[in-house]
């Protein structure tokens, strides 16, 4: 990986866009928030706040370029997820699948993965969902600060089983927000302006919407692409029907994940890891953007579920596998296939969103039969403390808590 951003000049490597985000983008911001203010009105800034500390850690290594200091940071943090797996995974039983996944499927996506900071929020949500078992509060401060820096690893709290641990990390995770977000609003100014950037978003083109309008240019429709808010949208007319689709199709999958967790009687080991893993898949699939980092968060939390032998979603994961080859195929190598709407960019983003949907709807579907209720004989056999536990079935009640 470091190989290839040093030579990302190369064509197929996207010709140095790929490192760009970094010390052009990202230094700007670092500009910006040096002098005590979060970037306003920049259609660009769509991240809550606490993505202005990561932006700023590079200022931890002064001996280096802005760049440099980003890349070891990411690389530290790489390595930081790799030990957390693997110390994981050497516990009673546990497996190093998961530190396997993640070392095999992060150069997936070549040199991206450097220059990004996603790596870092995967690390928060990969931190949370490990330490949710032994410390409740641990694990739901984590997931704050993940939420934080680029909300999804607040779904890291959804598969919480009920009880007093679901209400410390829940809680934990409200105070130590609603602490951070308060210190930032003292120290900083314009801290919410990001919040006024999100809505005029349209639908990526490499979204699953995005690829149901590439077939349609072939079909005769006479929208085009734009880059606009980051990204290359699509524009032109039933747009903006295809983005409420989007939004629509991530409230059925929001309902889903609140019946599953209503409807659950059974929890083991790995069901917050899956409950995760599940959640950001259909938020991902049903979103109006999926850019190539993306699958740096599915990949780790893939690796989190892959930690337990009791888990659901091992087909899930060499699904994910799939779909992460084939986006650093498309991006940067194929890129101006995809944006030219070629037979070409349409059958390789057929492919990749083929398979990410297939994974979410696979991934919902065991983790929802893995809910059931399951005579109680298995029961006997269940192990305390910080051993590993069989599954457990909960009882039937007339009215159920959160």
């Amino acid at each position: 990986m470091l190989w290839l951003l040093v030579h990302d000049q190369y064509a197929l490597l996207g010709r140095g866009g790929v490192a760009r985000e970094v010390w052009k983008l990202y230094f700007h911001w670092y500009g910006v928030l040096r002098h005590g203010a979060f970037p306003s009105g920049d259609h660009l800034w769509q991240y809550p706040p606490g993505a202005g500390a990561v932006l700023l850690s590079p200022a931890l290594l002064p001996g280096l370029t802005y760049f440099q200091a980003f890349v070891v940071i990411t690389l530290f943090t790489d390595a930081l997820v790799t030990l957390v797996l693997a110390y994981a995974g050497t516990r009673r039983g546990r497996s190093l699948r998961g530190a396997a996944l993640w070392i095999a499927g992060l150069p997936l996506l070549w040199h991206i993965p450097l220059v990004r900071y996603d790596v870092q929020v995967t690390a928060f949500a990969v931190i949370a969902l490990l330490t949710m078992s032994r410390s409740p509060r641990m694990g739901g401060v984590f997931a704050a600060l993940g939420a934080l820096v680029k909300v999804w690893p607040a779904l890291a709290l959804l598969g919480t089983p009920r009880g007093r641990g679901t209400r410390q990390a829940w809680t934990a995770a409200v105070v130590t927000v609603l602490t951070l977000l308060a210190v930032v609003a003292v120290l900083f100014r314009n801290p919410f302006d990001f919040l006024r950037q999100q809505g005029g978003r349209g639908v990526q083109i490499e979204s699953l919407g995005g690829t149901v309008l590439m077939f349609a240019r072939h079909a005769g429709w006479s929208g085009t692409t734009r880059y606009q808010y980051g990204a290359v949208e699509f524009v032109g007319p039933h747009v903006h029907a295809v983005a409420v689709c989007s939004l629509a199709l991530t409230a059925v999958a929001f309902a889903l994940l609140l019946l599953w967790r209503l409807r659950a009687r059974r929890w083991t080991p790995a069901t917050p890891y899956d409950a995760a893993l599940t959640a950001v898949l259909l938020f991902t699939v049903t979103s109006r953007v999926i850019s190539p980092q993306y699958m740096i968060w599915l990949v780790g939390l893939a690796a989190v579920c892959l930690t337990t032998r009791h888990t659901t979603q091992r087909p899930v994961a060499w699904l994910i596998l799939a779909a992460t080859a084939i986006s650093a195929v498309v991006y940067p190598a194929f890129y101006g296939y995809v944006i030219s709407s070629t037979w070409r960019g349409c059958l390789l983003m057929l492919a990749r969103n083929g398979l990410l949907t297939t994974a979410a709807i696979v991934s919902f579907v065991r983790l929802w039969r893995s809910g059931r209720a399951v005579p109680r004989r298995e029961n006997s056999d269940a192990t305390v403390g910080n051993q590993e536990q069989v599954p457990v079935t909960l009882p039937r009640r007339r009215s159920m808590a959160s």
